[in-house]
């Protein structure tokens, strides 16, 4: 039996005939871009987010890069997140001529750790971006708290965490605003790219419109834009997702609280759920004792799986310039080590589920 990571093929054979049908009525239309499509989903998803305004993009890259300039990140400004993140959200803080600063994570949610944040502030602070890691949320109370106390930016990674929550309100409605991905592994996914930023500040909403279409307003191009919007043909394959988010979200709940009971008790750690927080479940990921071991078993029986990360994204070389190589992350550090994703998406069957927990008995016990 082969279980794959993401699959994207039973999906869309699901999804097909509506697929096509969505995409027939914006070609019939040709309104390409920035159109009644993606105007629905930004509505839809403020509205799912619990946030007054949703500015869609192209990108999740997009969404964090034009999320820190709208919130007023500059040249030579410091921007404070973390090492243990997809490249991405350095390489927007630094597109944004601002210089990456990390800080190290919490240990059992691998999110930013806001103890190590205080002594990360200098007078060139500007921003703070927490990542949702895995779809867990970052613990934003502190972190808004101490962004308050020195009038900073808090702008949430959220591209892993669509459907978290924290404290009972929605991830990207708990920062300034909050960014997410659409990319095709995502818990909501486009077939290719896409991108949104949340938020209840109107004057960030103007601003991100004129940013993401060449700085362009009623009058003119009052400023120097990016290419930014998300293509219509996307927006409507988003918001044909998104009416099935809430049942499949579900189901990797249902999924992972499968996993959680079956693999307890094996030499592993299982995913971490704060009090009051709700895991959107992204990523499934375990702590073996042995990674090796349970890569060898699970190659072996056909079980896909991902290492998220092999090399913390400050340790990457792109990063050296600013000198984040040499920042030492121990926590970060030993996850790189040690982090394995299972597969978990709505389109496991109840066969394969059991099939990666019996590999995993059989590989460990």
């Amino acid at each position: 039996m082969q279980v794959p990571l993401v699959d994207l093929h039973a999906e869309y054979a699901m999804l097909r005939g509506e697929i096509l049908d969505a995409l027939d009525g914006v070609f019939t239309g040709m309104h390409l871009y920035l159109g009644p499509e993606t105007e629905a989903l930004e509505a839809e998803w403020a509205a799912f987010c619990g946030v007054d305004h949703a500015v869609a993009v192209a990108t999740g890259t997009d969404a964090l890069l034009l999320g820190m300039l709208a919130g007023g990140v500059r040249p030579g400004d410091e921007v404070i997140s973390v090492g243990w993140t997809f490249i991405a959200t350095l390489e927007a803080i630094v597109h944004a001529g601002a210089i990456p600063v990390v800080v190290d994570v919490d240990p059992d949610t691998l999110t930013m750790d806001p103890s190590l944040l205080a002594a990360a502030i200098t007078p060139r602070t500007r921003a703070i971006v927490p990542v949702h890691i895995y779809g867990h949320p970052a613990a934003m109370t502190p972190i808004m708290d101490l962004a308050a106390e020195h009038d900073l930016f808090v702008l949430e990674d959220a591209a892993q965490a669509h459907g978290a929550s924290y404290h009972g309100a929605m991830s990207g409605s708990l920062g300034h605003a909050g960014a997410f991905s659409f990319y095709v592994t995502k818990n909501l996914s486009a077939y290719g790219e896409g991108g949104m930023v949340t938020t209840n500040d109107a004057d960030l909403v103007e601003k991100l419109r004129m940013l993401r279409n060449h700085g362009r307003s009623a009058t003119g191009h009052e400023i120097v834009g990016y290419n930014g919007r998300m293509q219509e043909v996307q927006a409507a394959i988003v918001r044909l997702k998104l009416k099935r988010f809430v049942e499949w979200q579900a189901r990797r709940r249902s999924i992972a609280a499968r996993y959680n009971e079956a693999l307890a008790g094996l030499p592993l750690c299982l995913p971490f759920e704060a009090e009051d927080c709700r895991h959107a479940y992204h990523l499934y990921m375990v702590r073996p004792a042995d990674r090796e071991r349970l890569k060898a078993g699970l190659e072996e029986a056909g079980v896909a799986y991902a290492v998220h990360y092999p090399l913390p994204a400050n340790r990457q070389p792109a990063m050296a310039p600013w000198g984040l190589n040499d920042v030492v992350l121990p926590v970060s550090d030993r996850a790189a080590e040690e982090v394995l994703a299972l597969p978990i998406h709505p389109m496991l069957t109840d066969d394969q589920i059991g099939h990666v927990i019996d590999t995993v008995h059989r590989t460990l016990s």
